[in-house]
This record gives C-alpha cells, structure tokens and sequence, in this order.
C-alpha cells in the first residue's frame, strides 16, 4: 500500500488555503522539540520554508536526497517538497514560512530571475564571512518584528523582507554571478573579501595597492586574480562600485552634483564630472536628467 505524505501549514499542524496566513516566523527548536527533534516525512502545499540552523543540525532529507547539516546551514524548502528532519537537542535558529505563489507573483514583477531560486531546494553550509550571511539575520529580524507587530501593511512589509530574504539566498547560492564565481575555491573566496572591502570603503578612495596589502596581496596580483574571475581589472572592479553608487544618488537624492562627488570621495565636481563621463559618455546633470525624464514617461 502506498504510503500517504502529511500535508501541513506548519508540521502538526492541519493544512488550509495559501491565503490564510501569508507568512510565519518561529524558532526551529520551539516546534521540533515538541515532537522529540524527530520531523516525520511531510510537505507543505502551497508555502516555501526557509530554516537557518544557527546551532545544532541534525539530518535533512528533502524529496530522495539527504543530508548531514551543521551550523551554520540553511534549507529553502519550496512548496511541494516531501521533506523530514531529526535534529540534534541543541539546534536553534529562526524559520520562515511564506505563501509561495504571492511571493512567485512579487519575485515575477520584481526579479524574474529569482523564479528558479524558489521553485528549487537548497541546502546551504555558509561561510560566516560571507557578506552576503552577514545579512541574513537583520532580515530574519525584520520578518521577526512585522510578524509579532499585527499592523498596518504587516504582510506587505513582512512578505517585501522575506524577498530580499530570497535575493540573498541566490547570492549565496551564486546562482546570480557570474560562472566563473560558482565554486567556493579560494580564488573566489578572495574575490568575495575584495567585493566586501570595496563595499566598505570605495568612498574613502583607497588605491589598489590597498586594497591588496589589507588582503595580503599585491595589487599585480590582485588584478591578475581580477581578470581571471570577473574579466575585469581589479580597478575596473573599484570603478563600477562608485559608478553605481553615483547615479544611484543622481537618480534617488536632491543633492547637487558637488555634494555628490564629495560623499564620494572626490575632491571637486569637476574630477567627478570626468570621471563619470569616462564611465558613461555623459555628464552626472546629464545623466540625472535622462533618468528621471525616463522614469516619468
């Protein structure tokens, strides 16, 4: 005789509609250590589950694969998926239960590449220096907080969290780089420090050779290293992390040119000016103005 799957919201809990409950948020040691950290073979029908094992781990099995999963890890279960834990007694960790077809419709609009992201399971060992983990738990908070608010826009604003939940799941998975950045080699481990570093500190102007000496290289081998896994020179690199940030602020602040290139770190307008021009054959007020010309029409 087959054997029937239970088909749940929550484990132990009776399956309803997808509308009922947008989203939830609990701690994974709350409900496992009710049924004894044993999760029997169950799915849920119309929600994505997101568990991030902060402590602990235990053995995953989702569909027929399995696993063996330690802190810190994290599973994307989508909807549909057969799926069974046995945790040690000392797991902990945040979960997030979402509708899955409104969170498809707002990832549609949005982000149609993140589609496959959440329709595929995950299961995710991280590398705590990452600074893509290190934005995991902020956004677990968030979805933490809006969960227990009970206000206006609750599951517009938890729902909106929990996407960007999923964009950095895909930046972990590397499913939204460049090929090249798909395997966690130690050259794409040093590309990752030097993304971060340029993050942190392109408005202070560092020189390549900087950035190198912090990562214990030198910048002949920092741009080598460049080019090797983004077809790009590490200044390249550098360049295009202040040409986003400039017209984000032409498009999305008031501020004049001139106190734009000096958030920037330039030391006048016109030396931004050039520099923008260089980047992208128009001036900033240029630029500015075609922006918001296209965004009206």
């Amino acid at each position: 005789m087959k054997r029937s799957i239970p088909n749940y919201d929550l484990y132990g809990d009776q399956s309803q509609d997808g509308w009922v409950n947008a989203f939830q948020f609990e701690r994974i040691h709350v409900r496992s250590s009710s049924y004894n950290y044993d999760i029997r073979p169950h799915t849920h029908d119309s929600f994505i589950q997101v568990l991030y094992l902060r402590s602990g781990g235990g053995e995953i099995t989702i569909n027929d694969a399995r696993y063996h999963a330690t802190e810190p890890t994290l599973l994307l279960i989508p909807a549909q998926n057969v799926h069974s834990f046995r945790f040690t007694p000392d797991v902990d960790g945040p979960v997030v239960t979402a509708a899955q077809k409104p969170l498809e419709s707002m990832a549609a609009v949005l982000m149609p590449e993140l589609l496959p992201v959440l329709r595929r399971h995950a299961v995710l060992t991280l590398d705590a220096s990452s600074r893509h983990a290190d934005a995991l738990m902020p956004l677990f908070q968030g979805i933490e907080r809006e969960w227990r608010m009970h206000a206006v826009g609750q599951v517009a604003a938890g729902m909106s969290l929990i996407l960007a939940l999923m964009v950095q799941i895909a930046r972990l998975s590397n499913v939204l780089e460049p090929a090249p950045m798909a395997n966690n080699s130690r050259k794409a481990q040093q590309i990752e420090r030097f993304r971060a570093l340029v993050d942190e500190h392109f408005r202070d102007r560092w020189a390549i050779e900087t950035y190198a000496s912090e990562m214990g290289l030198t910048s002949g081998h920092l741009t080598r290293l460049c080019r090797e896994v983004l077809n790009a020179s590490s200044q390249e690199v550098v360049n295009a992390r202040i040409l986003h940030e400039a017209q984000r602020e032409l498009v999305y602040s008031v501020d004049g040119i001139k106190k734009i290139a000096t958030i920037l770190g330039f030391d006048d307008e016109a030396y931004f000016t050039r520099f923008f021009r260089k980047q992208t054959g128009v001036t900033p007020s240029e630029f500015r103005k075609n922006a918001l010309m296209s965004m009206q029409n």
